[in-house]
């Protein structure tokens, strides 16, 4: 069975801030940064999770986290709406 890696984007109440990040375990992830730990997330608030992909190995979802955090906010923005037009936050569908 192969493990699966997720690539994911966050952001505060306001949809100020984005942060994008990588993990293997987005459930328990998300649910650290909703409770504060983490430095960059706890300092801005980052507490929403409004996009996510499956990735099937650690190397081609650190590649996309790369990829997306090297792009503009507008495409950062371009690919939530993809998913999540009304930026709702998706944790309680995991």
């Amino acid at each position: 069975m192969n493990k699966q890696y997720y690539v994911y984007i966050m952001t505060n109440k306001h949809n100020t801030v984005l942060y994008t990040g990588v993990t293997n375990d987005l459930k328990r992830r998300v649910y650290e940064h909703k409770s504060g730990l983490g430095g960059f997330t706890s300092k801005y608030n980052i507490t929403k999770l409004v996009y996510y992909e499956a990735c099937d190995n650690i190397y081609s979802a650190i590649a996309r986290e790369k990829q997306i955090k090297g792009g503009s906010r507008q495409k950062k923005v371009d690919l939530i709406n993809t998913m999540n037009s009304h930026w709702k936050d998706l944790y309680e569908e995991l």
